[in-house]
């Protein structure tokens, strides 16, 4: 219902992305996909407080917070294109307002470094937030990829939360409904997309599993801070190499380029619909790897059970979309 509003809104006001050498759709497509995305996750989030009790917290208030002055950012963005210096400075300003209340890396494994986390946890959790919030927006270059990725990133991240001791089940729902919210928006992003997530859609994304990581994950046991890091490795990797190489070649790292993992799978040869796949499958098998390790064979079956369900509704609504479009 929403996304179909969006996208005729989008052509009326010109507000599409515009193909370049950059970019490999030919056609101008919209990108504001991250508002469907937002209203959806919010709206079912409400939803669900009305329908049973609010649970008061500044951990989710921070959250919820947080995430939304992120979509708001990456749609102003997606609009007015704005420069990337001033966005970080945003994004610094809104993980700043996010740590102070409350969502914060404050412990680490025993033994692993030689001392307390503490003096350090305002840094690293600031990078963190930025780190992943931009690292999903680098991996949306390719139609459904950033969608799969962040289903199955939502879904890790949430039977991981169940599976800590203490459990986090209000992080794991909203994590729950991040990938019910991005599952319905693939039906009109896989291969040809009509729609793009844009910024918004990335920003908060790449946020809420940041910030549902922290607190449904790195808070359990103490082993439990290394599980984002492999849940999270696509985009982590990514990111990473994007911005060493970026950095060596004497570019300032928030230069934008076409030398990203997927571009690199697309001059190898593959298709948009097959680097989408073996990148969703890293992130499946990186996924089942943290699953296991969150040490509960119940939540690591489930898990099985659940990308099972997953990928097959991928794939339907894959077999949705190629019927559409031979119709038209």
């Amino acid at each position: 219902m929403i996304l179909p509003f969006v996208i005729d809104f989008s052509k009326k006001e010109g507000l599409v992305d515009t193909p370049n050498e950059r970019k490999i759709h030919k056609i101008p497509i919209s990108r504001l996909g991250g508002i469907a995305i937002w209203l959806s996750t919010m709206a079912t989030f409400l939803f669900l407080v009305i329908l049973s009790y609010y649970p008061y917290g500044s951990l989710l208030s921070g959250i919820l917070l947080g995430g939304t002055l992120m979509f708001l950012l990456g749609l102003v963005d997606d609009i007015y294109n704005l420069p990337a210096k001033f966005k970080l400075v945003i994004q610094i300003l809104v993980a700043t307002l996010v740590y102070l209340l409350g969502v914060k890396i404050d412990i680490v494994p025993n033994g692993v470094i030689p001392f307390s986390l503490e003096s350090f946890s305002y840094p690293i959790t600031v990078l963190w937030i930025v780190g992943i919030s931009n690292a999903i927006n680098f991996i949306d270059g390719v139609d459904g990829l950033a969608g799969s990725v962040i289903t199955v990133n939502s879904i890790t991240l949430a039977l991981i939360a169940l599976a800590v001791s203490p459990g986090y089940p209000i992080s794991a729902l909203i994590a729950f409904i991040l990938a019910g919210s991005v599952l319905a928006f693939l039906t009109y992003n896989f291969n040809p997309a009509r729609i793009f997530m844009g910024d918004s859609g990335s920003l908060f994304s790449g946020f809420l599993l940041a910030a549902l990581s922290i607190t449904g994950v790195m808070k359990g046991a103490a082993l439990a801070i290394l599980l984002p890091f492999i849940v999270l490795a696509v985009p982590i990797i990514d990111i990473t190499f994007a911005s060493l190489r970026r950095i060596l070649k004497g570019k300032s790292p928030f230069v934008a380029d076409a030398e990203h993992i997927h571009h690199k799978l697309l001059k190898a040869g593959f298709s948009q619909k097959k680097t989408t796949a073996i990148m969703t499958s890293v992130a499946i098998v990186v996924g089942a790897i943290a699953t296991y390790f969150a040490g509960s064979i119940k939540h690591y079956i489930i898990y099985v059970i659940a990308l099972v369900l997953i990928m097959f509704c991928l794939s339907l609504i894959n077999v949705f979309r190629n019927k559409k479009t031979s119709e038209n």
